[in-house]
């Protein structure tokens, strides 16, 4: 496995992999992660992950010196994993003190996560193009935690033409049905206990709307769930897959989406409804 910490050296690498495979990421590895490298490798090209936590997507309260950070065992988990090539920017490469361009977004990026976090796709969606030209991969791997995430991605690279195939990966779970995530370690083991009744809430609401109860009444029983669990539900809703707007009945695609604060920690998760 190759390591590259300059474009220079990034650019070498790449010329000689030819058509790649890309996961970019913002380390503290665990198994969803490693299910996007298996992903990109069952597609046949070699494999470039990318490790960088993003200081433009974090807002001016959130975690950005907290998000946990783990190069060397990060490093020992992909090459164990068959990555071929691994790009770690500084901060100074990936936004120089002369830049003076950023994407701004908006479609699907407007609600949700979009409006509790009213800078956080503008982030993505630039340090994304930012890693697309750097890397230029002909295809991205994506998991669909982020739902929204994907969505916005996707819409970005439509809308510039970019010549990369956005290629969204099903959610990795615990056995418990906890959807994994880099900021799982920060719960409390009572918490940690708790946690699966975020995926079970979203599970029954889209079983009780395919069966034809009432949106409205459905969504509202997840949330009364997610409060009896211990958790502040900011949001649970059923939207349109891409467009992420918000439906009154089922429509198809459709997607259940949430978030729901338990102790310090900001819990994501989605369900498709079908």
């Amino acid at each position: 496995m190759k390591i590259a910490r300059t474009l220079t050296e990034l650019q070498a690498a790449t010329r000689t992999l030819g058509e790649t495979a890309f996961v970019p990421t913002m380390g503290a590895l665990h198994s969803g992660h490693l299910s996007l490298l298996a992903a990109a490798k069952a597609d046949g090209r070699p494999v470039v992950a990318s490790i960088f936590v993003n200081p433009t997507q974090f807002g001016p309260n959130e975690d950005f010196n907290r998000y946990p950070r783990d190069e060397a065992g990060d490093l020992a988990q992909l090459e164990a994993s068959g990555c071929d090539l691994v790009w770690l920017p500084d901060v100074t490469t990936m936004y120089p003190a002369q830049a003076a361009t950023s994407i701004s977004v908006a479609g699907p990026a407007l609600r949700w996560e979009g409006a509790a976090r009213p800078t956080h796709f503008g982030g993505v969606a630039t340090v994304v193009a930012k890693l697309f030209g750097q890397v230029r991969p002909a295809a991205a791997y994506f998991g669909e935690k982020d739902w929204q995430q994907v969505q916005v991605i996707s819409r970005m690279v439509a809308d510039l033409l970019l010549p990369v195939q956005i290629v969204p990966v099903p959610i990795a779970r615990d056995v418990d049905g906890l959807a994994l995530s880099s900021r799982n370690r920060f719960l409390l083991p009572p918490e940690r206990a708790g946690a699966p009744a975020l995926f079970a809430a979203l599970t029954k609401a889209a079983t009780q709307i395919v069966a034809g109860q009432q949106v409205a009444a459905a969504l509202h029983d997840a949330r009364a769930t997610l409060t009896t669990a211990g958790m502040v539900p900011d949001y649970v809703a059923l939207v349109h897959a891409q467009s992420l707007e918000p439906l009154d009945a089922l429509e198809h695609p459709a997607r259940i989406i949430a978030a729901a604060k338990l102790g310090t920690v900001r819990l994501l998760d989605n369900v498709p409804v079908a």
